[in-house]
C-alpha cells in the first residue's frame, strides 16, 4: 500500500491535480486526499482551491456537483461506475413527470441527485441544512420534496408541514440500518450515545441522541461528554471518526440483514489503483452540457443563499 501512495503523491504533484475524498470512501483513499468532507463541502471548496484538474474519490453525482460549480477545471472520476442508489431512484425523466403533475409546488431536491434533477430544481439542500431551506419556503406553498423519502419525512415532522409530497426514493444503505440490532447494541453499551444519519427510516431516527449529517455527527461527538458512540451511518466515517477522537470509542450499527456494519458497495469500489489509473490517464472525466449545468448550479446557488 505505501507504494501505491507513494505513486498517486508522485502523479499528484506531477500532474497539479488536487484529491477530494468522501467521508465514506476507504480509509487509504481518504489517506491519501488532499481534502476530506461530505459532498457538498468539497464541491464548494474544489470551487475555491487553485488548481486546473481536480480528481473527486466518491461517487458519480458528487463529481458532478463538482463540475456544475467548477465549469472551469477538469474533474475527474477514478470509477465512472460508482453509482449512487439515491441518486439512481430518482431518474431525471420520471422526476420531470412528477413535477409536472403538481405545477404549483416547489422543488426542493436534497444534493444526492444527478446533475438533470438538479437541473429541474429550484433549491438543492444538504442533510445539514434541509431544514433551513425548507422553512426558507412560505408556509402555504407546496413543496416537493426529493429523492430522499427518509429525509424529507424526518423534515416535515420536525416543520409540521402538510404540504410536502415526496419522492419515493432511499438510500439502499441507511435504508436497512436495524433497529432492533440497534436497540440490542444500547442494552450492550447501555452509555453509548445514537448518532444516525437522517437518510434512516423513521423507527430508526426515533432511537437518535443526534441525528444529522456526517459533518454534524462528527461535531457532536467532539463536544458530547460521553466515549461511546454507536454509529448509524456509512462505516467509513468510523476511520475519521476514530483519528480526530482517538480517546472515544464507536460501534458501527448493524444491516438488517445482520451484518455487523452497513457499507455502501459503490463508494467502496473506488481504491488505490483506480485513483492511480485516474491520474496515469487523466480520465475518466466529467462533462455536462452547458444548458443544464447552468439550470443545476442555479439551485445549488438559490440554497447557499438561504441563511
Amino acid at each position: 500500500m505505501k507504494t501505491k501512495i507513494a505513486r498517486i503523491e508522485e502523479l499528484k504533484c506531477e500532474k497539479g491535480v488536487v484529491i477530494f475524498a468522501h467521508y465514506y470512501c476507504r480509509p487509504e483513499v481518504q489517506q491519501v486526499a488532499d481534502f476530506l468532507g461530505d459532498s457538498l463541502a468539497l464541491s464548494i471548496k474544489a470551487r475555491e482551491v487553485d488548481a486546473k484538474t481536480i480528481l473527486f474519490a466518491g461517487v458519480h453525482f458528487m463529481g458532478e456537483t463538482a463540475k456544475v460549480l467548477s465549469p472551469e477545471k477538469r474533474v475527474l472520476i477514478p470509477n465512472p461506475e460508482a453509482t449512487c442508489s439515491l441518486a439512481e431512484s430518482c431518474p431525471a425523466e420520471e422526476f420531470a413527470a412528477f413535477k409536472a403533475q403538481h405545477p404549483e409546488a416547489l422543488v426542493i431536491s436534497y444534493v444526492n441527485t444527478t446533475v438533470g434533477v438538479k437541473a429541474l430544481t429550484d433549491i438543492c439542500c444538504t442533510s445539514s441544512n434541509a431544514l433551513q431551506v425548507v422553512e426558507s419556503v412560505p408556509q402555504d406553498r407546496t413543496i416537493i420534496f426529493g429523492p430522499d423519502k427518509n429525509l424529507g419525512t424526518y423534515i416535515k415532522k420536525i416543520t409540521g408541514r402538510e404540504n410536502m409530497i415526496m419522492w419515493n426514493g432511499a438510500c439502499h444503505v441507511h435504508e436497512k440500518f436495524s433497529k432492533e440490532g440497534i436497540l440490542a447494541l444500547k442494552k450492550e453499551y447501555p452509555e453509548a450515545k445514537v448518532v444516525v444519519h437522517p437518510e434512516c427510516r423513521g423507527e430508526v431516527a426515533d432511537l437518535a441522541d443526534y441525528c444529522g449529517s456526517t459533518a454534524g455527527i462528527l461535531a457532536y461527538c467532539d463536544t458530547s461528554e460521553s466515549d461511546t458512540f454507536i454509529v448509524v451511518t456509512e462505516p467509513g466515517i468510523l476511520a475519521e471518526m476514530e483519528k480526530k477522537y482517538p480517546q472515544k470509542r464507536f460501534i458501527p450499527a448493524p444491516s438488517v440483514e445482520g451484518k455487523a456494519c452497513n457499507e455502501c458497495e459503490y463508494m467502496k469500489m473506488i481504491t488505490l489503483d483506480s485513483i492511480i489509473a485516474c491520474l496515469e490517464n487523466e480520465a475518466p472525466e466529467i462533462e455536462i452540457e452547458e444548458e443544464i449545468r447552468q439550470k443545476a448550479e442555479r439551485s445549488i446557488e438559490a440554497m447557499v443563499a438561504v441563511k
